[in-house]
């Protein structure tokens, strides 16, 4: 069984270099990938807050935040 991995982003410059250089090349055999556009979908805002992401682009994997570089603080989302 894959292990869930969200990448939450915002669409700029910096996430979409994130979405394919990461995201992207994950291992579908080992990692399940769904891409969270957090500009297209505030619904989502309060999941990733809750699950540690600060700013995005950003990767959660086993209830873990791992963030990738800085693009967006999730406050100036929402």
């Amino acid at each position: 069984m894959a292990t869930k991995a969200t990448f939450y982003h915002a669409g700029c410059p910096v996430c979409a270099d994130a979405e394919t250089a990461f995201a992207k090349s994950l291992d579908p055999s080992v990692f399940d990938v769904e891409i969270v556009h957090l500009g297209e979908d505030k619904a989502r805002l309060r999941e990733a807050e809750a699950a540690g992401v600060k700013s995005v682009p950003a990767f959660v994997i086993d209830g873990r935040a791992y963030h990738i570089n800085f693009g967006a603080d999730l406050a100036a989302l929402k």
